[in-house]
């Protein structure tokens, strides 16, 4: 007996000396799929024109210390950053004690990403560093991107993790996206590990595995597919029946 299985999983083809048998089974649940994310184009000239004739805002630099460590990044304009960002411009209101500070302690992240969410506002730059931890970096760019109020960053943030799901990611992005709420990364990340689970394990995907719920959710995954791999065994023997 000869067995071959369609490109979609949806039909058996059974040869034996008796003639060639087709066999339907279930047809694999297809992939979710969402729109594209876009991003929309660039509003840093447009910004960086607000800072002309308008007397609200501040004047002069600050210097940010982040983290534990309160590691510098120095002679910042305050003027350009409330620009950019709605929060910069509460921070550094009228009335607001950061509005003559000479430094302010910025204690949520490091260094790093806080650098790359500044280097952005001021120059409109995106730059998530070397391929190695670039997932990371992007899941924390985006943090800092929604904290700040800076809409197209979280985007651009948002396609580089879709772009880095791979089998050493897969598992750690999937915690993140179910800690952020983000069902678009989830789902992707879901399907990726499905139809990669020996890249995956073999990766260390498993041994990364941290959040109950998403190894609950991964073990369901692995139960369906037992379940739809079942099917067309059943229907398989009935074809040699």
């Amino acid at each position: 007996i000869e067995v071959a299985l369609s490109q979609d999983g949806s039909t058996l083809l059974v040869g034996s000396r008796g003639g060639l048998r087709q066999v339907c089974v279930a047809a694999p649940p297809p992939p979710p799929s969402f729109a594209p994310i876009v991003v929309p184009p660039s509003t840093f000239s447009a910004d960086m024109a607000k800072t002309w004739g308008d007397a609200s805002l501040p004047q002069g630099m600050v210097t940010f210390l982040v983290g534990d460590d309160e590691e510098r990044i120095e002679h910042v304009s305050k003027c350009n950053l409330c620009a950019r960002s709605p929060v910069f411009r509460t921070m550094f209101g009228i009335g607001m004690k950061e509005r003559d500070a000479a430094e302010v302690t910025v204690s949520h992240t490091d260094l790093a990403s806080f650098t790359a969410l500044v280097d952005y506002l001021l120059s409109d730059k995106f730059d998530l560093g070397e391929e190695e931890g670039r997932a990371q970096r992007a899941l924390d760019l985006r943090e800092l991107a929604q904290m700040y109020q800076v809409p197209r960053l979280e985007l651009l943030c948002a396609q580089a993790l879709q772009e880095s799901v791979a089998p050493a990611t897969a598992v750690p992005l999937l915690e993140a996206a179910h800690t952020m709420g983000d069902g678009r990364l989830l789902a992707q990340c879901r399907r990726y590990v499905a139809d990669h689970a020996a890249e995956v394990r073999a990766s260390g995907g498993v041994e990364q595995l941290r959040d109950f719920g998403v190894a609950k959710g991964l073990l369901g995954d692995a139960l369906d597919q037992v379940a739809e791999l079942k099917g067309a065994m059943r229907a398989l023997r009935v074809a040699e029946s």
